[in-house]
């Protein structure tokens, strides 16, 4: 009788904004799946992304940055992490090892005191930016996390420049139950390329825009079609919460809206492998981070579903 059995389970990044949570999981992937920015707050929704070999099939979840929500969409944020927290098998906890309060702030935080405080599941404890660091600091920072005894391992890594990548993988192969693979091994994402075209834009928006404009913007695909003899056609819409802002994603004379087309066509491009036309029009809805039917509409509030 065959044995199909291999090393499987879902392992939930999860840390404070900014810790580099994308970062990692597009390294552990070997690709980039999650989008990135410096701006805390990046990651909105829980991003699956499968990892698939012979011996193993490893499902990381990402999730956005552990925070006090002051408004709705930050409260379906945090619905999302704890439903990652609820489908883990491993912990993957992340902090950004460079910034004195960030470490401060991991260790008060008392959502992430509860995974500390967690017996029923392995912790990898991944020190982010030591390449930030000198190596006595560095040396210091593991064995005062050793010292807890909360933790399975704590890893040092810098996830931007891929050190020590591979080691944090094989631990959390190291700790994965056994059974039979959830996914195909071809599959390397669960949400579709609509998902992705319409965070590559945010990420784009993130990138080019200031200040509070990129939180008050969310992007709804409303339109994707293949096209045989033509380039695919895509049709986005970003919403702002005010009107004062429609203006600014615009620009003058529609300058700054070009410059996110020409940026974010030729990234959904790279990604998608082949031409796209990309159409992108500016709506206004008052307040749409405090609307449950709107965040509804784009996606949020799964963090209440069971696995």
């Amino acid at each position: 009788m065959i044995n199909n059995k291999v090393k499987v389970g879902y392992v939930a990044i999860i840390g404070l904004p900014n810790a580099g949570k994308s970062t990692l999981m597009n390294a552990l992937l070997g690709q980039k799946l999650a989008i990135t920015n410096q701006k805390p707050q990046t990651t909105r929704k829980r991003i699956l992304g499968i990892l698939s070999e012979e011996n193993y099939q490893v499902i990381f979840l990402d999730t956005p940055g552990i925070l006090n929500p002051s408004y709705l969409l930050q409260e379906k944020m945090i619905e999302d992490v704890e439903l990652s927290v609820r489908d883990a098998d491993v912990f993957v906890i992340i902090i950004d090892v460079s910034d004195e309060k960030e470490i401060k702030k991991a260790l008060m935080n008392d959502f992430l005191k509860e995974i500390y405080e967690n017996k029923n599941h392995p912790k990898l404890l991944v020190l982010n930016k030591v390449d930030l660091l000198n190596q006595d600091k560095v040396n210091d920072l593991i064995g005062k996390f050793e010292e807890m005894r909360k933790f399975n391992s704590v890893i040092p890594i810098s996830a931007s420049l891929d050190f020590n990548i591979q080691r944090v993988l094989s631990e959390i192969i190291d700790h994965l139950p056994e059974g039979e693979k959830f996914y195909p091994d071809d599959i390397i994402a669960e949400a579709d390329e609509r998902f992705f075209v319409s965070e590559i834009i945010r990420e784009k928006i993130l990138e080019l825009y200031e200040d509070e404009i990129p939180y008050s913007c969310e992007v709804l695909i409303v339109e994707f079609k293949e096209r045989e003899n033509a380039k695919d056609f895509i049709g986005a819409e970003i919403f702002v919460e005010k009107e004062t802002q429609k203006p600014i994603i615009i620009g003058n004379q529609g300058r700054a809206i070009k410059k996110l087309g020409e940026k974010s066509r030729a990234a959904i491009e790279k990604f998608l492998q082949r031409e796209v036309y990309l159409e992108l029009r500016v709506k206004v809805r008052d307040k749409w981070r405090s609307n449950e039917r709107m965040l509804k509409s784009f996606g949020y509030g799964r963090g209440k579903d069971k696995k």
